[in-house]
């Protein structure tokens, strides 16, 4: 009797681990921080690591090859007593199907990941209300950011419901004593992001994420050049923002810093194309002008 209940102890411990959403690993670097406790740095690493990795935030079942892979990297800056200035790294990826590619999803940093934190103390989020410490909101709200961007590539606006929730973790904490949550922080700041996110202007490029994925990359190893049409014509759409204010706007920022790479590989060689290359380059260098000498190299 007893080995049989700790069968289904165990049994029950594996589908709750499969059902989480994430592999994240969480590294805090704490190399300008001056002092010689440096156990709480590591605490705080674990305790990050444990409260992304083990929290339910869906009601969605992912199996282990569905989790979403990602890396949170804290850099530490200053410190005073329990309350901490640094900079938050976020990196995320996507499998391709019938591939052992992963493409990147996410990697850009917020520069005011500002918290206070005490060590040991228990990580607690309520989607309701703000923490007044600002850990677990900053973290939760990216947490359902990566959740609803991971979910647009799958599915045509498929993040909606996880945008909605970031943004109300946003809404939650306006008007706290930490920065990097108003619009009045700037085009960068978590409230403007998803504001921008949602916006129906970014419908376009919330659709390009279905189409440059699913539609495109997932088709790869079916069709290479049909699935590089695919990918082309969705960055061609890019051309909606040559028409308007969107020089500051942060979601093809964000775009672009995950993807100029991987599309300099796509576009780089391999099957030929049908695309109009021309039209691309001209699209990619209006908005993303600082990466020209990769656009300019664009092939068929």
């Amino acid at each position: 009797m007893m080995k049989m209940k700790a069968l289904v102890a165990s049994l029950l411990f594996s589908i709750t681990i499969s059902a989480q959403e994430f592999l994240a690993t969480v590294t805090v670097d704490f190399s300008q921080v001056q002092g010689s406790n440096t156990q709480v740095f590591q605490t705080l690493e674990k305790s990050l690591s444990d409260f992304i990795n083990t929290t339910k935030w869906t009601d969605n079942r992912y199996k282990i090859h569905e989790k979403i892979e990602s890396n949170f990297l804290i850099i530490i800056t200053g410190r005073n007593g329990n309350f901490y200035n640094g900079r938050l790294q976020i990196q995320t990826r996507r499998p391709v199907f019938n591939s052992t590619y992963y493409s990147p999803i996410l990697n850009f940093v917020d520069s005011k990941f500002d918290f206070e934190y005490t060590e040991f103390e228990e990580l607690i989020f309520n989607p309701r209300k703000f923490s007044n410490k600002n850990l677990t909101d900053a973290m939760a709200f990216y947490v359902y950011y990566i959740l609803g961007m991971d979910a647009d590539t799958f599915q045509l606006e498929g993040g909606t419901s996880h945008f909605k929730t970031a943004q109300q973790i946003a809404t939650n904490a306006m008007g706290s004593q930490f920065g990097g949550w108003s619009e009045m922080d700037g085009n960068k700041s978590r409230g403007t992001l998803i504001n921008n996110v949602l916006k129906p202007t970014n419908k376009t490029l919330r659709n390009i994420y279905y189409q440059y994925h699913r539609v495109g990359l997932d088709q790869m190893s079916d069709n290479e050049s049909k699935a590089k049409n695919a990918i082309g014509n969705s960055l061609e759409t890019l051309s909606f923002y040559q028409r308007g204010n969107y020089a500051l706007f942060y979601p093809l920022d964000i775009f672009f810093m995950a993807k100029k790479d991987e599309i300099a590989k796509i576009f780089g060689g391999g099957m030929m194309s049908s695309v109009n290359i021309g039209e691309i380059k001209e699209t990619l260098n209006a908005l993303s002008p600082t990466n020209s000498s990769t656009w300019n190299n664009l092939k068929k």
